[in-house]
């Protein structure tokens, strides 16, 4: 496939939902052109491919067809491609009771975490309340890590790489709080992730899509684990 008949991905550097939409096409080696953007200045294209505005965009290559929900995008990137198995492919029901439990930490954790995040910014007073609010869904994560070595098991799979942007973001709000902060297990499952050569990959920063209308050939990746 010539690279002009690649699917094209309109992508925002540090929203979660879109970096691990980046971080699946990584993991299923898929080949996309990355266009990078800015919420408030939103190339038309996208805007056509898309009305509601928001990233991760995914338009594939025949143009008549656009995933708009990261959790689409990375289920059609390992479906492409999964040579890590992150789908467990060998067990039926394997993927619903994944995308069960990522949409149940999703709806929970989402709205604390964007709540703590705006209290620390404006230095609000109760910080604590919805730090609190978000360490319940912490301490679920941190007794699935006490049970197995991963998320969903003993091997990594689709929850690990849906979840990690987000647990990223949280570590970011207070740092020193979190490197003290009674969830061992998931500060070690964090900072592998975010100390691997393909979260690296992930992140690296690309020049805005709408400065010289240059796409990003992304996802092509090979790394060492």
């Amino acid at each position: 496939m010539s690279n002009q008949n690649l699917p094209v991905l309109y992508s925002l550097h540090n929203c979660p939902f879109a970096i691990r939409a980046r971080i699946a096409l990584i993991k299923a080696q898929q080949a996309v052109r990355l266009r990078s953007i800015k919420l408030n200045n939103k190339p038309q294209e996208m805007l056509n491919a898309s009305p509601k505005g928001t990233v991760p965009v995914l338009v594939l290559s025949d143009s008549k067809q656009v995933l708009e929900q990261s959790l689409d995008i990375m289920v059609w990137a390992l479906r492409q491609s999964d040579p890590d198995n992150l789908l467990y492919p060998e067990e039926s029901h394997a993927l619903q009771h994944m995308l069960s439990t990522i949409e149940s930490f999703e709806h929970d954790f989402d709205p604390a975490l964007n709540a703590f995040g705006c209290a620390k910014r404006y230095h609000e007073n109760n910080m604590l309340s919805l730090r609190k609010d978000c360490e319940v869904q912490l301490a679920l994560l941190e007794s699935r890590l006490s049970q197995h070595s991963f998320l969903f098991g003993e091997k990594e799979s689709l929850v690990d790489i849906a979840l990690v942007p987000f647990l990223r973001k949280f570590a970011r709000i207070d740092k020193q709080w979190f490197r003290d902060a009674p969830y061992p297990k998931l500060r070690i499952w964090l900072n592998n992730y975010l100390q691997s050569p393909m979260f690296s990959k992930a992140m690296e920063k690309q020049e805005l899509w709408l400065d010289h209308r240059e796409d990003v050939i992304f996802g092509r990746y090979s790394y060492k684990k």
